[in-house]
This record gives C-alpha cells, sequence and structure tokens, in this order.
C-alpha cells in the first residue's frame, strides 16, 4: 500500500497548498528538529490546525474482500469481520454474529451467511433472520430460495416455512416461474407450486432465460420452452444461456450466436465469445480481446488482454497486467490501474488495487466515508474458535 498511501499524502499536500522541500538523507522533518532546519533550509511550515484537516480528507474505503453492491449495499470483510457498505461510504449494516465466516450478497431483503458448516439468511439489520441449520442455502428469487435439508434439497419462503419439501439432489433458483432440479442424474423443471412441468429426463439442463433453457440430449445441446418442448433441436456441441435476444453456441471448438428460432447469425468462427450485453459481445481473436455487434462486425478492435462484459455502460478491460474501463466506443473512461476489476452494479463497481478491494463509480473515483465507523468495526473484532462456532449453532443445524 505504501504507492497509494504515498499518493494521498501528495494529494493532502496539494490540497493545502504546501510546497515541500525533500532534505537529502532526511525523511519528513520532524518536529523536534524544525527550529534547527529553520535557519538552513527553505521550508514551509503548516500550523497544527492545518495539519488536523489534512488527516481528515477523504480516503478510499478499503477491505480485504467485497462483493457487488445489490438493493444498496454491498458485502465487505475486514479481517474476520463482515458487514455491508451503503453507498455513502458507511457500513449500513453489521453482522452480529462473529460466528459468520461468509455471506452474499442480498436478495429479497435477505442474505446468505454461513457459521461453521451450515447455512442461514440474515436480515437488513445483521441479525438472523432464519437461523443456521442447511448444508447448502441459494439466494431468494421469486419468493423462494432452494436449501438443503439433510441430503436433500427443497424450497423455503421468506419466513423460513417449508414450502416445496426436500427431495431433489440438486436445485436451483427460481427465473420466470421455473426451477431447475435434478432427480438421479437427470434434470428437469418445477413450477413455483412444486408441480413438475418438465419430467426429468435431460443430461444436462440450465436455468430459463429469455423463456429458454439449454438442455442436453444424449451428447447435443438444445434449447426448451416453458413447457419442456425443444424449440431448438439438439446440434450443438456446446451452449449457453440467451441474452438480449441472442445465445451463444459452439460448434467443434469454435464459437458463434444464434437467435430464438436457432438460426445462426454469427458464424461459429470465433475462438471464444460471452454473451452479449449493451448490444456487444467480448470476442476472442488470437490471443486478444475485442467486441463485436448483433451482425458479428467488430466495433472495438482486439486489443485487449482480457475484456469483460458491459454493464450499465463500460467494461472493465485488462491492458499490461492492469485493469481499467471502456464505453461502448472503446475509450478509456478510467484509465488502467487497478490489479483487478468487476463489473457496475447500482452506480458502483468493486476495484482491487494491491491487496485490497474498493469501490469507484462511472467518473474514476473512489468510494469514501465512515472511517471512524469502519475503523470501530475492526476495533471490534473477535477472534472466534471454529469449533466453538460449530457448536454454538449445532443443536440448531440438526
Amino acid at each position: 500500500m505504501a504507492n497509494l498511501q504515498a499518493s494521498f499524502q501528495t494529494m493532502a499536500g496539494l490540497a493545502l497548498g504546501v510546497t515541500w522541500l525533500v532534505i537529502p538523507g532526511c525523511a519528513w522533518v520532524a518536529a523536534e528538529g524544525l527550529e534547527s532546519y529553520r535557519a538552513t533550509a527553505m521550508v514551509k511550515f503548516i500550523n497544527p490546525q492545518s495539519i488536523a484537516s489534512a488527516s481528515q480528507m477523504p480516503q478510499p474505503l478499503l477491505f480485504d474482500s467485497v462483493s457487488d453492491f445489490s438493493e444498496g449495499v454491498a458485502m465487505v470483510r475486514l479481517k474476520a469481520r463482515i458487514g455491508y457498505v451503503d453507498a455513502t461510504g458507511n457500513l449500513g449494516i453489521t453482522v452480529a454474529d462473529p460466528n459468520v465466516s461468509a455471506a452474499l450478497d442480498y436478495a429479497q431483503s435477505l442474505a446468505v451467511a454461513r457459521v461453521g458448516e451450515y447455512y442461514g439468511y440474515l436480515d437488513r439489520r445483521g441479525t438472523w433472520a432464519i437461523d443456521v441449520q442447511f448444508r447448502q442455502a441459494k439466494s431468494f428469487s421469486e419468493g423462494l430460495a432452494a436449501v438443503q435439508g439433510g441430503t436433500k434439497y427443497g424450497f423455503i419462503n421468506l419466513p423460513g416455512e417449508w414450502v416445496i419439501e426436500p427431495q431433489f439432489d440438486l436445485a436451483e433458483r427460481f427465473i420466470e416461474g421455473r426451477a431447475l432440479v435434478k432427480v438421479g442424474d437427470r434434470y428437469g423443471y418445477i413450477d413455483t407450486q412444486g408441480r413438475s412441468v418438465v419430467a426429468p429426463g435431460f443430461r444436462d439442463a440450465w436455468s430459463y432465460s429469455e423463456s429458454l433453457a439449454v438442455a442436453k440430449h444424449d451428447r447435443l445441446y438444445g434449447y426448451v420452452n416453458r413447457e419442456g418442448e425443444m424449440a431448438i433441436a439438439p446440434r450443438f456441441d456446446g451452449a449457453f444461456s440467451f441474452s438480449e435476444g441472442l445465445a451463444r453456441v459452439r460448434l467443434g471448438r469454435q464459437f458463434g450466436f444464434i437467435d430464438p428460432t436457432g438460426k445462426l447469425v454469427i458464424e461459429a468462427s470465433l475462438a471464444f465469445a460471452t454473451d452479449f450485453s449493451a448490444g456487444l459481445a467480448a470476442v476472442l481473436v488470437g490471443s486478444k480481446w475485442g467486441y463485436v455487434d448483433r451482425t458479428g462486425t467488430r466495433v472495438i478492435e482486439p486489443r485487449f488482454d482480457y475484456a469483460a462484459d458491459f454493464s450499465e455502460g463500460l467494461a472493465a478491460v485488462q491492458i499490461d497486467g492492469r485493469y481499467g474501463y471502456i464505453n461502448p466506443q472503446g475509450d478509456w473512461v478510467i484509465e488502467p490501474t487497478y490489479t483487478n476489476a468487476g463489473p457496475f452494479s447500482e452506480g458502483w463497481a468493486r476495484v482491487q488495487i494491491e491487496e485490497q478491494w474498493g469501490f469507484i463509480d462511472p467518473s474514476g473515483h473512489w468510494l469514501t466515508g465512515g472511517w471512524i465507523q469502519v475503523r470501530q468495526f475492526l476495533a471490534s473484532h473477535t477472534t472466534v474458535n471454529p469449533q466453538d462456532a460449530a457448536r454454538s449453532h449445532r443443536i440448531k443445524a440438526q
């Protein structure tokens, strides 16, 4: 963090209009040595009030790990403590239970959290809304969440009551009124009442997207509609979910795109590609990444070492080992200065600088705010023995 801290000190000095004189062989002039240097060096001294103001300048909120913003907050972790910051940089939610070792984004005002080997759900106060008791748990969607009770998966509602009893070997979240489930070694779909709408018969399948779902028949992939009818015949070696009216497919080792009728609108001639977002898809050409439009025309020439999907008008790209953000025209909006970068969500993107993570807005400004609150949060860190954590929830988890 030395470079980052040095930049903050420089910013503070510029803001105060201070001209610093670096004296060879010396660090910053120590307070007790001021008188001896007054007569020999052209140093401009600042009063204690200005020093106090400099120490209060906004600084980026940096954490050991973070998540994307969702429902107005983002998960942050400092050492072993977990909380959620809001868009003002304040800790809007502090997780009360120090035994929590991991937590996900909020979805429908509840967040999955783990204690030991079991999961429960936190409310917006950071306390348990649904206590720790599940071997696996997934985020809420359409009022239901897939959880593993014992060895089988079922679905609970927001109050934590079983709505669909545990009976599946695997279950995914509800999308468009359908949830992917697995029975034995076959996949099918159920509705929100737990009724089978597509009997488990596929060797592999994905969740629905734009009313179609990837399904594998024998060795090839196609797409089924909401009634389970094969809408696009299985003829692809690989297939992916629809996004913005087009879906990625693989023929042999090459990628292309189809429309909802199954017609190839971009020929399978790409070494690799991502899904469409904001009308563009990232594609790999040789060893470099660029972007094509819905006709397959290159609109941003391949020049990046890596390129991600567009989100909220910007895309994270990597060049010379650093990440920045470009607009749909391929222009730099935020210069590549980060060691890692995520998508924009609710106006903020998570970025990594050296070993820590923070958030920036579309102008590249850091999220700053409640440093005092964050320090207090850190100071409240309590080391928890994993065995003690598991023991404290054991009765509820059984």
